[in-house]
């Protein structure tokens, strides 16, 4: 997290740090993540915790119909109501009363931690005096929902949420892990034990975070939304039509892919990125081991088990691709970046 917020004290990049980097025992902070966004989007400054249950609870419903663990856990009384309400043991308003009791335990507290700290400008206060239960949305997530990024904030700890819990979910070594790109659906995918597929989520919600919400290259804000005119594009970082000239290197492995603006993208054409972008492809793709599972695993496992290895790798197809296309790109436009 130190390492995402360099030069980069943001609000956006203070909720990516939560969603990206703050410790995973359980699913439960994507779930909260996305109802406290629903109830910035209803403006809502003041909630109470049997408010957050309906759309907390309906998440985790969700998601444990897709992939039973969502923790680390060996039991959860919560996840258990969970399961009985899926299995039509007990009804919605008595899983609502079972939320607002066990599912607020630790994540009320643990939401805004990350690297051991509360993050500088927390999104809302905990109010549990003189027999309330609420939380109290601050100035800072109600500004977060003026911000271009707030539109991928949902995708994105959507993304991130399948991420972690296919990992749980997997019985497969780490070390032969392997996260795959589907470059006719842009989604990534796995193959389990048995050579089952096994589709994760959409690429562009699972980099963009990463990214900062901004094109590789320019970084300009990009969208990711699907029905948006100016969604970004999929770009092979080192051009895919040298593929060949990589093997063994996967070119479609998660090291090479980027989010591209799409006019920045068609100008890109073929052409190897100038060398200082190198630098940045390495940061990222830092980011993603710095997070955990499985996109982490499937780039060191790709690149290098060491900092230094993963180094190298790059310089080395860098420069592969270089001597292939002789020429680099400069960009018309180009903000200031901060990774």
């Amino acid at each position: 997290m130190v390492k995402f917020q360099v030069n980069d004290p943001s609000l956006e990049s203070q909720w990516r740090a939560i969603i990206l980097f703050g410790k995973n025992t359980a699913t439960y902070k994507f779930a909260f993540a996305k109802a406290l966004l629903e109830m910035v989007e209803k403006e809502k400054t003041t909630v109470s915790l049997s408010e957050l249950a309906e759309p907390f609870s309906r998440h985790v419903v969700d998601h444990l119909k897709q992939n039973d663990k969502q923790g680390n856990s060996t039991s959860s009384t919560f996840l258990d109501k969970c399961r009985s309400f899926i299995n039509h043991e007990i009804e919605k308003d008595e899983l609502l009363i079972q939320t607002e009791k066990l599912g607020f335990k630790h994540v009320v507290d643990a939401f805004q931690v990350v690297n051991r700290d509360t993050i500088p400008n927390p999104f809302y206060q905990k109010n549990y005096k003189n027999g309330k239960k609420e939380i109290v949305i601050t100035d800072s997530l109600l500004k977060l929902k003026e911000s271009f990024h707030f539109q991928n904030f949902g995708q994105e700890t959507e993304a991130r949420w399948k991420l972690v819990e296919t990992a749980w979910n997997l019985d497969i070594n780490p070390n032969l892990l392997e996260v795959q790109y589907d470059t006719d659906k842009d989604i990534f995918f796995v193959e389990n034990n048995i050579m089952r597929r096994i589709d994760i989520t959409s690429v562009r919600d699972s980099l963009n975070g990463y990214q900062k919400g901004k094109c590789f290259y320019s970084f300009q804000d990009i969208s990711v939304n699907s029905l948006s005119p100016t969604i970004c594009d999929v770009d092979h970082f080192l051009p895919h039509i040298n593929k060949q000239l990589h093997f063994p290197a996967n070119i479609n492995g998660v090291w090479n892919l980027v989010l591209a603006d799409s006019s920045v993208n068609r100008e890109k054409s073929a052409r190897v990125p100038e060398i200082k972008y190198l630098q940045r492809l390495y940061n990222r793709n830092e980011f993603f081991i710095e997070s955990k599972h499985p996109l982490s695993e499937t780039i060191v496992n790709q690149t290098g088990s060491t900092a230094e290895k993963r180094r190298q790798f790059l310089e080395y197809h860098y420069n592969l691709s270089l001597q292939a296309s002789i020429h680099t790109r400069k960009l018309i436009i180009e903000l200031q970046s901060t990774f």
